[in-house]
């Protein structure tokens, strides 16, 4: 047992959490993302994440675009930190990128981190010269039934768009 009750492998490789020795990084830096151990990999279920202060850059212009993104997965052994997702999501404050590439970027870091049975990423971007921009993408691991729910889900994820009130 360690300090916050848990045995070092139910911990898994965080060491993040808890520490009050917080670094941000202002330059993406995927390196910043932990997962730890899922221990209920046999149960399909889905861990939702809503960031309303996203953060990046225009590549083009400099200027900053603001978005909240939401990532949902179904975790297979491994799970994503929230607090590294947080200085993660945080390190593309001064990352410039398109809004398709940011969302896409973010999935697949977390792909390579945790090996999902599913996940999907959706931005949504506050207009900038009267347009917003909402890129949606999705994985499901080949060879299993999540591989034919993304596609399902991404060819039906907007048939029913939602009301805008907040922008």
């Amino acid at each position: 047992m360690n300090n916050s009750g848990r045995n070092d492998n139910e911990k898994g490789s965080i060491s993040l959490l808890g520490s009050n020795k917080t670094a941000y990084s202002f330059d993406y830096t995927p390196e910043v993302l932990e997962s730890f151990p899922n221990k209920h990999p046999g149960n399909d279920y889905f861990v939702k994440f809503n960031c309303p202060e996203f953060t990046s850059l225009c590549p083009i212009t400099g200027q900053p675009d603001f978005a909240t993104i939401y990532i949902s997965y179904i975790p297979d052994e491994k799970m994503v930190e929230s607090k590294s997702l947080k200085l993660y999501l945080f390190s593309f404050r001064n990352h410039g990128d398109f809004h398709e590439d940011c969302v896409n970027i973010i999935m697949k870091d977390l792909i390579k981190l945790m090996d999902p049975k599913y996940i999907e990423v959706w931005g949504k971007f506050l207009p900038r010269g009267g347009l917003s921009i909402d890129p949606y993408c999705n994985y499901g691991k080949p060879g299993t039934k999540w591989e034919e729910v993304a596609w399902k889900r991404l060819t039906e994820h907007d048939m029913y768009p939602e009301k805008i009130d907040n922008r």
